[in-house]
């Protein structure tokens, strides 16, 4: 599911609806985002009808990495991410938003 963002009246702000479906979570429970804007702490997110979601509202006019967490501790990439970035500590891509 792509991003879905939304900018404020002042252009300051975009609020962003990150989401990823039951079926992309690695039979995930409970998912998490943790990210840049968040320190990396995952920060849970809600499920309903197969799909999990939460909504942060950011500084505009940058680009955020971010991942989701599964409740057994697995880092998973957005397949909708604007971009991606490579992150040597963990080996792996980051999933990026740009605002």
């Amino acid at each position: 599911m792509p991003l879905n963002k939304k900018p404020s009246k002042d252009k300051t702000l975009c609020k962003v609806d990150f989401s990823l479906p039951e079926e992309a979570a690695a039979g995930a429970k409970k998912l998490f985002l943790a990210g840049e804007f968040n320190a990396w702490k995952p920060a849970p997110m809600r499920k309903a009808k197969g799909v999990f979601t939460v909504s942060l509202e950011l500084p505009a006019g940058a680009s955020y990495q971010y991942r989701y967490v599964t409740d057994a501790g697995q880092w998973l990439n957005d397949t909708e991410a604007d971009c991606y970035v490579f992150n040597s500590f963990a080996d792996a891509d980051n999933s990026v938003v740009v605002l």
